[in-house]
C-alpha cells in the first residue's frame, strides 16, 4: 500500500533486511553505553551519533523542529538520566535551520500553499535568536529538579556546513 502519495515502502523493507542480516544490538538493554543523551533538530543534515564519534547503543537521541528542548524532550531526558545511564547531555541547534530563518506566519503561508488549505491555526516553533534560545534550553535542563547536578549538560551550535561543533554553554 502507498500511503496515497504512490511511493510504496519496498526500497526501505529491501535495505532493512540487509540490515537485520548484520544487526549486532541483540539482546542489548537499551542504556546509553556512552552516557550520552542528544537534543537536536530533525534535520536530516545531522548525524547525531558520527558528529560525537558514537555509534548505535552509545546515546539516546530526541529530535525535533529546532532541536529545542521542549516537554517531550525533558521527558526524555528524565527517563533517560533515572533508567537508561545517561550522564552527559548535549543541546545542539545547528545552522541554516528552517526554524531559525523563517517567521510563523511564512511557514504558515508556505505550508498552506503546499498543503492547499489553510495553514494559520498550526502553530510552529520558530526561533528568533538560536543562541539565545540554547541559553534558554540549557537552563531548562540544568535547572530541571528531576535532573540532579551530576549530570553535565552542554549547549553546542552545530555548522551544517563543516560539521563543527562550538560550545555555548
Amino acid at each position: 500500500m502507498s500511503g496515497g502519495n504512490g511511493v510504496g515502502f519496498d526500497d526501505l523493507l529491501a535495505a532493512n533486511e540487509e540490515f537485520a542480516g548484520s544487526f549486532a544490538l541483540q539482546g542489548f538493554d537499551g542504556v546509553a553505553r556512552a552516557g550520552v543523551a542528544v537534543v537536536t533538530c530533525m534535520d536530516s543534515r545531522i548525524d547525531p551519533l558520527g558528529m560525537i564519534g558514537l555509534k548505535p547503543g552509545d546515546a539516546k537521541i530526541f529530535r525535533n523542529p529546532g532541536g529545542r528542548v521542549d516537554g517531550s524532550a525533558l521527558e526524555a531526558l528524565v527517563l533517560g538520566v533515572h533508567l537508561l545511564n545517561v550522564q552527559r547531555v548535549l543541546v545542539v541547534p545547528h545552522t541554516r535551520c528552517a526554524m531559525a530563518s523563517r517567521s510563523q506566519q511564512e511557514l504558515r503561508t508556505i505550508i498552506g500553499e503546499s498543503a492547499g488549505q489553510d495553514a494559520s491555526w498550526q502553530s510552529f516553533h520558530v526561533v528568533g535568536d538560536q543562541l539565545d534560545a540554547l541559553a534558554q534550553d540549557v537552563a531548562k535542563v540544568r535547572s530541571h529538579p528531576l535532573i540532579p547536578d551530576t549530570v553535565q549538560v552542554g549547549g553546542f551550535m552545530y555548522d551544517v556546513d563543516t560539521g563543527l561543533l562550538t560550545q555555548h554553554g
